[in-house]
């Protein structure tokens, strides 16, 4: 064992410097190992976990929705993240809204955060799948659809939903008269 009283003859910050050497990287290495581990616990709460809160604006939200207040339920489910964002039903709650506000894009990548927290979940793949549609992305929609048809064995109702989309197809593109570009017209004029 090591004397950390140094014997005579050595310098004192020698004996404290070696043990420091000696300790700092299985310390570092503990520590790591440690946030790691606890960091890892703290993110793997089931849905069963989800905080009341959350659930709570969840419901503020979803009720909101109903009512076709687009609005108030955009600023329940945020409420409802904030609260926890492992929330995997308001992520779905949120897509669905920015459908609704025709955001496909930011639609789809709502659905995705919810299938951050489970790729499985099969009414977020549907929605995201409606939103591909509606984007004009039916190859990746059918990724979707094969995707939900992998786990729902017999027809749900997002297996459902999800193949009427793609069988409806996108939506026409309506143009505006702004969209269009008027061709320029060309006067003559005579040679003298």
């Amino acid at each position: 064992m090591m004397d950390i009283i140094p014997k005579n003859g050595e310098n004192p910050g020698d004996s404290f410097l070696e043990l420091l050497m000696r300790f700092t990287p299985a310390s570092i290495a503990l520590a790591a190992v440690l946030a790691t581990v606890s960091s890892v616990s703290l993110s793997q709460r089931p849905d069963t976990q989800i905080d009341p809160l959350s659930v709570e604006w969840q419901r503020a939200g979803e009720a909101a929705q109903k009512a076709g207040n687009l609005t108030a339920a955009n600023d329940a489910y945020e409420s409802a993240l904030a609260a926890d964002p492992r929330n995997r039903a308001v992520y779905i709650g949120l897509g669905q809204v920015a459908r609704a506000q025709g955001l496909q894009g930011k639609a789809i990548r709502l659905y995705g955060e919810a299938l951050v927290l489970d790729p499985n979940d099969v009414q977020a793949l549907s929605g995201q799948g409606q939103a591909m549609v509606e984007k004009g992305a039916i190859a990746k929609a059918k990724e979707n659809l094969a995707a939900v048809q992998r786990i729902c064995k017999e027809n749900c109702a997002p297996l459902v939903q999800l193949s009427a989309a793609i069988d409806k197809g996108a939506p026409p593109t309506v143009l505006t008269a702004k969209d269009v570009t008027p061709t320029p017209t060309v006067q003559k004029t005579e040679k003298p």
